[in-house]
């Protein structure tokens, strides 16, 4: 099974199940099929409207349904969801809307010219098995179960020797603490809901008496797993 390995800009090293070309396939097919159902439904529906009027309804959601779904659905489309995929940027962290966009642009090249053959071909080609939008963005497609388990992460040791730590507070956590916030991240990466981390954020807020100082919660965890690895190791 292909597996990337990434390390985010705190140091902290994630791996991840490529999707597959037969799971990103099947991923697709379920989305053609609610296409199917939305063109039938409105149809059906719209059967006396004005046909021009009516071509456009139809079509407009099916045009911006990827780059829609993408972007408020974390990476994933319904068909994407339902195969337990999802697209990351290649730095680890959730793609932004300019790269879902470069994708979608994309998709016109990938899969509608040629019936999607040149995405197969390029997704079985490549190392990070991605397809030509994929590369032009800097993205590809994982399982959204993280591989690394929390005790192969946990003292991951800190690369740069100028290393900075943020919140030196940290050090007064245990190593059990560290344990929870990684079970956490782990946990809303493989369900894209972010609520767990914004509450686990606000409760190390309140312990260690500090501020988040970077808006997004799973880049705060991200760097307090940093500092206390960074901090640890110093002290053995």
């Amino acid at each position: 099974m292909a597996v990337i390995s990434i390390t985010t800009t705190q140091n902290i090293e994630i791996g991840y199940d490529l999707a597959s070309v037969g799971e990103r396939i099947v991923a697709c097919i379920i989305d053609l099929v609610i296409f199917v159902a939305w063109f039938i439904i409105t149809s059906l529906i719209f059967s006396y409207a004005d046909f021009s009027w009516l071509n456009v309804f139809i079509n407009l959601p099916i045009a911006f349904y990827s780059l829609l779904s993408e972007t408020f659905l974390n990476g994933q489309s319904v068909g994407k969801k339902v195969m337990g995929i999802k697209v990351i940027s290649l730095n680890g962290s959730q793609a932004s809307f300019s790269q879902y966009l470069i994708r979608w642009l994309f998709r016109l090249v990938d899969i509608w010219i040629g019936s999607g053959v040149i995405a197969v071909i390029m997704v079985a080609a490549t190392e990070k098995h991605q397809r030509i939008g994929d590369l032009i963005a800097g993205t590809t497609l994982v399982k959204t179960k993280a591989r690394s388990n929390i005790e192969q992460t946990l003292y991951v040791p800190v690369a740069e020797t100028s290393y900075n730590v943020t919140y030196p507070e940290v050090i007064n956590l245990r190593d059990s603490d560290m344990q929870l916030i990684k079970e956490v991240i782990l946990n809303v990466r493989k369900s894209g809901n972010p609520m767990l981390a914004w509450q686990t954020v606000e409760k190390l807020e309140s312990v260690l008496h500090i501020k988040n100082q970077y808006g997004d919660p799973m880049n705060f965890l991200y760097v307090l797993l940093s500092d206390y690895n960074h901090l640890a190791a110093q002290e053995r």
